[in-house]
């Protein structure tokens, strides 16, 4: 199944990029063999300033036909990382061939876009960076990837 970060914004090289970049190049290694990934950055940006509305229409055109939509919002569910693992894990296993996790730009995700969402994950009640909620969902792949092949990088 392959995985698609679907985000507002350009990230700059620095330590969240080269972050971004290592969990990624972890996650492909460890998902092959689990029939996940790769793990694919669509960045887009509303040049025009044009607002919510239109981030979500960049952000409905980065995710792909028929993939499992998954917003990244506060209002979303709370996971463990194992459960997280087990979602990943059911969605490759119903036979569903790309899953997109959506990251709002500074206002969050639009309505009609959070209205079709498949599914919705929170990290926490408090807000935090755009960049940062890359780096995190890039390492909590990464580790739901080692949870599933028994490896020891996830600690109980």
């Amino acid at each position: 199944m392959r995985v698609h970060l679907c985000a507002v914004g350009r990230l700059r090289s620095g330590p969240e990029r080269d972050l971004i970049a290592d969990y990624t190049q972890r996650f492909d290694r460890t998902g092959r063999a689990l029939s996940l990934g790769p793990l694919t950055e669509h960045e887009v940006e509303d040049k025009k300033n044009a607002g919510m509305a239109a981030e979500a229409e960049l952000l409905a055109r980065a995710v792909p036909q028929g993939a499992v939509l998954v917003t990244l919002d506060e209002r979303g569910k709370l996971l463990t990382s194992p459960d997280f693992a087990t979602q990943l894990a059911r969605w490759r296993d119903a036979g569903r061939q790309d899953v997109a996790f959506v990251i709002g730009g500074a206002d969050g995700i639009d309505p009609s876009l959070r209205a079709r969402a498949d599914f919705s994950i929170s990290f926490g009640q408090m807000v935090w960076p755009h960049m940062l909620v890359r780096v995190m969902l890039a390492e909590q792949l990464y580790r739901a990837a080692n949870i599933l092949s028994g490896g020891p990088y996830h600690r109980v």
